[in-house]
């Protein structure tokens, strides 16, 4: 019986939670599908092998052998893996050996200087996945000076130091003891000159090291920290693949050699087995999904684009197709930065494990998942509350239609009572908060469907930042649904974005599977490049292109495809000279690169950048090899579209409706033309979908997959009265209109500091200028902002028109520094302001006595550039370009002055437009009651915070705690906080601070308020939105004429960048917070008549109760991030000579602070440095017994051997070969050393 038993080819998805498994069958049934956790150690060892047995099980009739499964009749493996990805996650790959440059050991784990979230003072940077550190003394750099042009990208490489073969021998021998099988080899400029890295390589692999990972030979692309990273990534995770994949095999007789296994990269393309590598594996698992759902929801004939919603049980993934697949070449996973070709998936945590919340009358879902182990609570595992449990609470799951397999035994259903269980809990602590409030209760249906709500709201976030963020319409796509818990989000989902239909594949809970069947196999080439596209370089792009296919098609020829199965993909990584947005570019029909790339970028930005040449980064190639796909499985068609008798009906809770008896049917038992109306649910053996009130599913004919046409649905009738849950819902839509503005500026402006650096910050406020929201950018600007925008409210009164939009930076109308032009545009309804958008960037110059605007010595406000309190920037409907040129005409850099304004304008637009939205959904009294109830939300969070450190203190009711500091030149910042428990108030007093200041480190108290609302957000140690509500009750006194409330022609440069770090340090020491972190900014700025370039330079932040500082890390009231090495000495003058820790500048205690940072720069050519810095004369205080830091010091290091300390503040003209070495401050350390 056996011998007629044709060979299955599998399909298998391992996932976080579930392995789903499609098996093709070239005879009936045609196809089979299993589905099985994917950690069970208890019941098999191995998920995808165990779901390969069973199913041969069933086609054979036979018992398999566990650890001995027959391939008799297995053609062919695909599997997608997250292998990798928790291999990442949990930080349990391979130990790895770095191999770098010289003076850059540090590099990976400085990284772009910037902390992943700007509020907590306990910085979480993520683990380092290296163990060990080799230097070598090589060392290359791009220069104008002629030396050699024979690499890739044709620049001109001098060899600076050849590394010593013999002492780099010696020196990975020494290190084989310690038992590193792995390394990594990382050398700068190695993406343009290969040489030094590859003979390294080659020694490695002589003396031992079973896993070599070359940076150039990986991801020959600028850019060494991410490209760095990669590599590193590479070398800890391919051992652990091969491992695996090893394993896996093992499980199987000895013939499966003769299978045709292949795993999904990240690309969304497959490799043979033996050519799967870490860095390509990452994305692995959810690129199935995405090749499956493109190939069956898009249509040539109607050209709709589709948005991929893959939804599982850790995480929800989100995509969108148009009729190709979308990459991305650099991306961030877990922390790390890594250069890979990816499809562009964009993941919110939000899924069916994602833990439920309710924390100061707030709901929130994530974005810590339960995981698979030991999940839900209906997991039967002793599991916490998730989405899942609050779906089957709902009705919306039924454990009658759900595998039994868990429990001890894996073999039994989904516990519902216990979700019921503990929901209850949950509610009534829920109602407790709804009692304090004077609010009524809730059902447990009303709360876990507050869940669902909320889910839904923060999966909507990442759908909008890849449509509306980049200037698509979303409610012009079809929303493509998929993963085993989307159908039950996924009308409503589209419902909030207006999105018509929503396409469900007929194998939605395992797409992600049977996406792996229409996958072709794939072979990537890809060179650097620095060439300007112009007509003189075209036919060596051809050359360098055609030697690339033909590498290419001849491992695809090798693997034994023909020629005529093999596409080709032609592509030339595109950007303006002067910026670093690059746009890979398919080859179009007529051959027009340029045409096709200025048509993608003004689609994207909006603008084109005009008079700039443009540039070729990478030529690359994509080869796919067409093979065979998954036959498509016929359904019978209805004889009417009237839907059959319902399996059975069950209690299901909608909004609005409460409990409704809902059909439910089987996919199984529906035919192509039946159309199902909502309320129901259909069920499959892989899925659950919800078909809502007003909405419409048909089965398709012949394929069985399911559209379901969404209702316009009526306007939400929401009360003004506060509700938890739609509080949770306006938190995150105020929050993503901010950060929606912070994307569209990111995208439209064009300075490298916005554009690259990041240092912009956009927000929205309430009709009297309170903030609402911002996104999570500067902290130097949260509290500062609002001033600016309650100054013009007052300053223009009516005289302030629609669609007027008004330009600021002036310290006296709520400006920070003068770089920093602020841009405030109201938001109009029925002839009145109703809120107000306003984006704050730093403009790289806008005149002043040095280039940069950023002088050293400046002693009034004139000599720092233009101030502005108050013009109208768009009049009349008209941006006042002319008027601009003016007031800026003495900007070094007046083009992306105006670019970078205009940016402003359309990133307050956009906030503009999805408010009207939002106001136009809900009504504006409803809006404008939620504003003051988030607002209030963030008043309570203070309070409590207040009240639990006045206990902790042991304070009496009413009690001041006092704390005093210093700047360099001695001037005093003094603070007596007193916190009245009672009613939960506090009183910043900063009575006793020094006078203004002769200098630049004056701060308008626009500044001390950022601080202040800064500190408290911090302090609050949970997730509250960050608005005007924070200082609701909080009393701010700042005396007239001191340094933080200087005149208003005082220099305030210096305030904005130190003054305000030294404010934060003793607000957080004097609530025993933390100890003081370096306490600056470390302004670089170096120029001549051509060219000017601006940095902060991070340093060690303060230790804590319970942490140590980190190291080298933006602090408090800055977050920008750093040029990478390479693309600084590709565009400047310089040789990147060191960038690391500066090991042992730290302040020692229990809890030891933050190490600072070693940047020095050689400058080859004369040029003007500033250096704009503090604690170069006090140290940053210890607390509680901990040890100060170290001060930082700037040097300046002559060709002709001489040592020059610069000071905390100088301005000095260096000539070529001298250096500029900066060593900045640590974190001061944290409790005695003795109580470690």
């Amino acid at each position: 019986m056996t011998d007629t038993i044709p060979k299955l080819k599998f399909n298998i998805d391992r996932g976080g939670t579930f392995t789903d498994i499609y098996a093709e069958s070239p005879v009936a049934p045609y196809y089979f599908i299993e589905k099985l956790l994917s950690v069970d150690p208890e019941n098999y060892s191995d998920a995808p092998r165990e779901g390969i047995r069973r199913i041969l099980e069933r086609a054979t009739n036979k018992s398999i052998d566990k650890n001995n499964v027959d391939t008799t009749h297995i053609k062919s493996i695909r599997m997608g893996t997250t292998i990798g990805t928790n291999a990442l996650l949990e930080r349990k790959g391979e130990r790895v050996l770095l191999v770098i440059t010289k003076g850059f050991k540090d590099l990976l784990q400085i990284g772009n200087q910037a902390r992943p979230n700007i509020f907590d003072l306990e910085i979480h940077r993520p683990d380092l996945i290296y163990e060990d550190v080799l230097e070598v003394d090589e060392r290359v750099s791009v220069s104008s000076l002629a030396a050699t042009s024979d690499t890739p990208t044709k620049d001109n490489i001098v060899i600076l130091k050849s590394p010593d073969l013999q002492k780099i021998k010696d020196d990975l021998i020494v290190r084989e003891p310690i038992r590193i099988d792995s390394v990594s080899i990382v050398f700068i400029h190695s993406y343009t000159f290969s040489l030094h890295e590859e003979l390294v390589g080659k020694l490695a692999k002589e003396v031992g090291f079973s896993q070599v990972s070359l940076s150039s030979q990986l991801m020959p692309m600028i850019k060494v920290i991410p490209r760095g990273v990669t590599s590193c990534v590479d070398a800890y995770l391919t051992p652990k693949i091969q491992n695996y994949i090893s394993n896996f095999i093992s499980g199987f007789d000895e013939n499966i050699k003769d299978v045709d296994i292949s795993f999904m990269m990240s690309d969304g393309g497959l490799c043979p087995v033996d050519s799967f590598r870490g860095f390509r594996s990452i994305l692995s698992g959810p690129a199935g999904g995405v090749v499956g759902y493109a190939r069956a929801t898009w249509s040539e004939e109607n050209r709709q684009p589709v948005i991929g919603f893959d939804m599982g049980g850790t995480s929800t993934d989100v995509s969108r197709f148009s009729g190709s697949l979308e990459h991305i070449f650099e991306t961030e996973i877990s922390g790390l930065t890594i250069q890979a070709p990816q499809l562009d998936i964009t993941t919110v945590a939000a899924g069916g494990g994602s833990k439920l919340k309710f924390q100061s009358g707030l709901f929130s879902v994530g974005p810590e998942s339960v995981g698979a182990h030991p999940g839900p609570v209906c997991y039967r595992k002793q599991g916490e509350l998730a989405i899942t449990d609050a779906n089957l609470v709902l009705g919306r799951l039924m454990p009658s239609y759900f595998p039994s397999i868990f429990g001890p035994t894996q073999d039994q259903p989904l516990d519902a009572e216990a979700s019921i269980r503990a929901m209850t809990k949950l509610t009534e602590d829920v109602n407790a908060f709804q009692q304090s409030q004077g609010l009524p209760n809730m059902t447990v249906d009303e709360v876990a469907f507050g869940f669902i709500r909320v889910a839904n709201e923060a999966m909507c976030r990442p759908i909008r930042n890849i449509t509306e963020a980049k200037g698509f319409d979303a409610s012009h796509h079809i929303l493509s649904c998929f993963g085993g818990a989307g159908g039950q989000h996924a009308c409503a989902i589209a419902m909030n974005l207006g999105m018509p239909k929503v396409f469900i594949h007929r194998f939605s809970g395992i797409l992600s599977a049977y996406g792996l069947g229409l996958a072709d196999l794939v072979v990537e080439k890809q060179e650097p490049s620095s060439l300007i596209y112009n007509k003189e370089n075209l036919s060596t792009f051809e050359k360098r292109l055609d030697l690339l296919v033909d590498e290419a098609k001849k491992e695809l020829l090798e693997k034994g495809f023909s020629d005529d199965h093999i596409v080709i993909e032609r592509y030339l990584n595109l950007r303006f000279s002067g910026t670093d947005t690059a746009m890979m570019i398919q080859a179009p029909t007529d051959n027009d690169y340029e045409k096709e790339f200025k048509s993608n970028y003004k689609r994207e930005y909006g603008f084109l950048i005009i008079g700039r040449d443009l540039l070729v980064d990478d030529i690359r190639v994509r080869a796919a090899a067409k093979g065979s796909t998954l036959k498509p499985i016929a359904i019978n068609d209805a004889e009417s579209p009237e839907a059959p008798k319902a399996n059975r009906f069950n209690q299901v809770y909608f909004n609005n409706l409460g409990r409704v008896n809902t059909p439910v049917y089987l996919l199984t038992e529906l035919s192509g033309g039946h159309v199902i109306a909502g309320p129901s649910i259909i069920i499959d053996n892989t899925s659950t979908i919800v078909v809502e009130p007003g909405c419409k599913a048909t089965i398709l004919p012949n394929t069985g997959n399911i559209e379901i046409t969404i209702g316009s649905g009526a306007p939400k009738q929401v009360s003004t009265t506060l509700d938890p849950i739609t509080l949770s819902v306006f938190s995150h839509r105020f929050m993503s209109i901010a950060e929606q503005m912070g994307r569209t500026l990111q995208r439209t402006s064009v300075s490298t500091n916005i554009k690259e650096r990041l240092d912009f910050s956009c927000a929205l406020f309430g009709p009297d200028g309170g903030l609402v929201a911002n996104a999570p950018h500067l902290p130097v600007h949260l509290g500062s902002m609002q001033e600016a925008v309650k100054w013009q409210i007052d300053h223009l009164a009516k005289e302030w028109h629609e669609g007027e939009v008004i330009l600021s930076n002036h310290p006296q109308s709520g400006g920070s520094h003068l770089p920093d032009m602020t841009v405030i545009t109201p938001v109009y309804h029925d002839g009145a302001p109703v809120f107000y958008m306003a984006s704050r960037g730093h403009h790289a110059d806008i005149g002043g006595i040095t280039p940069g605007s950023m002088p050293p010595f400046s002693k009034n406000l004139e000599e720092e550039g233009v101030a502005i309190r108050s013009f109208k920037l768009v009049r009349d409907g008209s941006f006042q370009e002319d008027e601009i040129k003016r007031i800026f005409a003495k900007s070094r850099n007046l083009s992306d002055n105006l670019s970078d304004l205009k940016a402003q304008v359309a990133a307050n637009k956009k906030g503009i437009s999805l408010m009207e939205e939002l106001i136009g959904y809900y009504g504006l009294d409803v809006v404008h009651a939620y504003m003051h109830h988030v607002q209030r939300n963030a008043e309570l969070a203070v309070k409590e915070m207040l009240c639990e450190i006045s206990l902790k203190h042991q304070l009496k009711e009413k009690d001041t705690l006092y704390a005093t500091d210093f700047m360099d030149d001695g001037t005093p910042i003094k603070l007596a906080l007193t916190i009245d428990r009672s009613n939960g108030t506090a009183c910043f007093d900063f009575n006793g601070t020094g006078c203004e200041v002769f200098g630049n480190t004056n701060s308008p108290p626009s500044v001390t308020k950022s601080a202040i609302i800064y500190s408290l957000r911090c302090l609050v140690r949970r997730d509250i939105p960050l608005n005007q509500g924070c200082l609701n009750p909080i009393t701010i006194n700042i005396p007239q004429g001191t340094i933080l409330y200087p005149s208003e022609d005082a220099a305030v440069v210096g305030g904005n960048v130190l003054t305000s770090q030294r404010v934060t340090d003793v607000i957080l020491l004097s609530f025993g917070a933390c100890a003081a972190s370096q306490g600056c900014m470390n302004n670089l700025t170096f120029g001549d008549e051509s060219i000017g370039y601006y940095e902060t330079i991070g340093g060690g932040s303060g230790a804590g109760p319970h942490w140590n500082g980190t190291s080298g890390v933006q602090c408090h009231m800055t977050n920008t991030r750093a040029t990478d090495v390479e693309i600084m000495e590709k565009r400047y003058p310089v040789i990147v000579r060191q960038f690391g820790i500066r090991t042992g500048s730290g302040g020692k205690g229990q809890f030891n602070g933050g190490d600072g940072i070693i940047r020095e720069i050689e400058f080859l050519k004369n040029i003007s440095v500033s250096i704009l810095s503090e604690r170069r004369s006090f140290e940053p205080r210890g607390l509680n017994g901990g040890s100060n830091a170290q001060r930082g010091i700037n040097y300046v290091y002559k060709k002709d051997g001489r040592i020059i300390s610069l000071g905390g503040k100088n301005s000095i003209n260096l000539t070529n070969g001298d250096r500029l070495r900066i060593l900045t401050p640590g974190g001061g350390g944290y409790g005695t050393p003795s109580n470690k």
